[in-house]
């Protein structure tokens, strides 16, 4: 499978942490993509892909791309034998100033790419990068139109500067004291941070902290949980777990098990480092 990637000029990379190209056979028909602090855009060049959303019993086809904001539960995306797309890994807040609409209304719910920026838009874009002569010139069109479409967005330095905290501390920080430094209520950043990221500061301090102690974990060797929980700023283990649970769906030990099958199975694999077999 080819991955090429790069992050973006300014003053996309205050919003974007990187454009990727993708091609190629999928490691797994299905896989689950548990929550990150982050969104995703991807545009789809091959046959349509499939997502199974949160809670949702089927799955939905995509044939254009799609559009999924800081999700706060698990994803499932069912691949075609060979999947080809560009896509934008963006930051929790990177995707407000590209939507029509409040980020909290797609919260765990996935649109089309054709339902944020229109049929005629999206199949222009379409054409102009499945004509492209290559990733690198496919990533460089796909910036040129982010750049374009990129507007004022009224907040989202608030936004911004307010998860810059939370990243840096991993999500252990108290809300309170976030809106002691923004200079605002409690109200108006939840507020501000349901249109523009989707979810409350709270939800996302979860999540951040539910990814540092993912990325924690070597499946390759063995894992002091009570030792990995408590530098993640859990209570304790079994909060931990439970955590682990509600982001994932499964345990802890389990996560690793199934990390472990990805690792023997498909070593160094471009996909390899969050997604999970699914099936």
């Amino acid at each position: 499978m080819e991955y090429v990637s790069r992050v973006p000029r300014p003053p996309l990379d205050g919003l974007i942490d990187d454009l990727y190209y993708l091609e190629g056979a999928p490691p797994y028909a299905r896989l689950t993509l548990p929550p990150m602090p982050a969104a995703l855009l991807v545009v789809n060049l091959g046959a349509p892909f499939r997502i199974r959303a949160g809670t949702d019993v089927d799955a939905a086809e995509y044939a254009d791309g799609c559009v999924i904001t800081t999700p706060t539960r698990a994803f499932e995306f069912g691949y075609p034998p060979a999947t080809r797309s560009v896509g934008v890994h963006v930051k929790p807040w990177g995707l407000a100033p590209f939507l029509p609409m409040p980020a909290v209304e797609l919260r765990d719910r996935p649109v089309t790419l054709e339902q944020v920026w229109g049929r005629a838009a999206v199949a222009e874009l379409r054409d102009r990068l499945a004509t492209a002569a290559g990733p690198h010139e496919m990533l460089t069109l796909l910036e040129e139109d982010l750049l374009r479409r990129l507007g004022e967005t009224a907040g989202l330095g608030l936004v911004r500067r307010t998860s810059g905290v939370i990243a840096a501390t991993g999500g252990a920080v108290a809300i309170g004291d976030l809106t002691v430094a923004a200079g605002v209520s409690s109200t108006h950043l939840a507020q501000r941070f349901k249109a523009l990221v989707g979810v409350t500061p709270k939800r996302l301090a979860r999540t951040y902290r539910f990814a540092a102690a993912v990325f924690a974990i070597d499946p390759a060797g063995p894992v002091d949980w009570g030792d990995l929980a408590g530098r993640a700023g859990y209570f304790d283990q079994a909060h931990f777990g439970h955590e682990f649970r509600a982001f994932t769906g499964l345990t802890p030990t389990r996560y690793v098990e199934v990390r472990r099958r990805f690792l023997h199975e498909h070593p160094g694999h471009a996909m390899d480092g969050w997604p999970l077999p699914a099936d």
